[in-house]
């Protein structure tokens, strides 16, 4: 059976004043009515009922994740005590699932992602779940055309077609060629002029047993701590065997660690539209503009002279005014305000750093 592992352990320091460590940007509504988790969540829809979906995160986040998705069982909620990246939290994940069902098909996902529309994405789901279980060795992932140079993806190399699409209506897939890390502009520019490049869209399917050879093939190390959390599944020697474990696990990226150097990796090209919100301009992407290009989710603003600028306020009483600017992100959140120019997003993070640095830790 499918089963779905969201990962949503992430921090989202560029979404900085809204996304904090207690209420990270998954736990946001940044998009629609819908927190981000939770819309991953309604895009599965008959994929997998709320008995088959995992959610992996950390300690801090577990229960307001619960409160979240209140339908899920409290054991679907798999706390990583330490951040150790994605090759160990889905292992854990695969560990978890396989006791529990031997031949599960795992569909891995974060939990941060803008897909629509949710019928082409569960199409596209059922596609790789019918590859896999063509041919159980089979690890399946999205690429995701790309539509500029961009230097803040990972990129898959395809090579030869998949002669098998056992799915009416199946999207072109492809034999893997390579996985890259993020490029530089030069190479960016290189692989979309090729044509043969998609972006790495960080969703996986596979079966649970599948991936824990691959890691036991290729980091067998993890593979050995994982073994020894496994056995004490269920028992009260659990929480203890997790804590110690894990966190003897050196961290590592599912890319690096595993899909790097498998083979037998096919790539379907992504049928949805696809966005992995990364920074404040994402949210120019994903709402419409108004006359002057600006992007404005603000009970009570007025801008006078206002172009191209993002304007988010989260209270009610709170009166904002922009006069005479262009292309500023301007974020009010009730103990912070950031007023950042937008070609200036990614620099973002270093406002949690230099918080981090003065001691002003009240506002991470």
């Amino acid at each position: 059976m499918l089963h779905a592992v969201i990962m949503a352990g992430g921090a989202g320091t560029r979404f900085w004043p809204e996304s904090r460590r207690a209420r990270p940007k998954q736990l946001l509504n940044m998009i629609g009515p819908r927190t981000m988790i939770q819309a991953t969540v309604d895009r599965l829809g008959e994929l997998a009922p709320p008995e088959r979906v995992w959610v992996a995160t950390t300690a801090a986040l577990a229960e307001k994740i619960a409160t979240q998705l209140p339908d899920l069982p409290g054991e679907a909620i798999l706390v990583e005590p330490c951040k150790r990246d994605t090759a160990p939290c889905i292992g854990l994940a695969a560990v978890q699932i396989a006791r529990r069902d031997p031949e599960a098909i795992m569909a891995l996902m974060p939990s941060d992602h803008v897909i629509r529309p949710n019928e082409s994405f569960q199409q596209a789901i059922r596609q790789a779940a019918a590859l896999v279980e063509e041919d159980d060795a089979r690890m399946v992932t999205f690429g995701i055309r790309p539509t500029y140079p961009a230097e803040s993806f990972g990129y898959i190399e395809r090579a030869a077609p998949l002669e098998s699409n056992t799915v009416t209506g199946a999207s072109p897939s492809y034999h893997v060629q390579k996985f890259h890390e993020k490029p530089d502009a030069q190479t960016a520019e290189k692989y979309l002029a090729s044509g043969g490049f998609y972006w790495n869209s960080g969703i996986f399917v596979w079966k649970a047993r599948t991936i824990l050879d691959a890691i036991e093939r290729f980091q067998p190390k993890m593979r050995e701590r994982l073994d020894q959390i496994a056995k004490t599944i269920g028992t009260l020697d659990y929480a203890q065997a997790l804590a110690d474990q894990f966190a003897a696990i050196e961290p590592i990226s599912i890319d690096l660690g595993v899909m790097e150097h498998a083979s037998g990796v096919v790539v379907i090209e992504a049928p949805f539209e696809w966005d992995d919100v990364g920074s404040w301009r994402a949210i120019e992407r994903l709402h419409d503009t108004d006359a002057q290009g600006n992007v404005v989710d603000a009970a009570r603003h007025i801008g006078l002279d206002t172009t191209g600028s993002i304007i988010r306020c989260d209270r009610e009483d709170h009166v904002v005014v922009t006069l005479g600017v262009d292309g500023l992100i301007v974020i009010v959140t009730p103990d912070a305000t950031l007023v950042a120019n937008k070609n200036n997003e990614e620099s973002i993070r270093q406002v949690t750093q230099e918080l981090e640095k003065r001691g002003w830790t009240e506002c991470l």
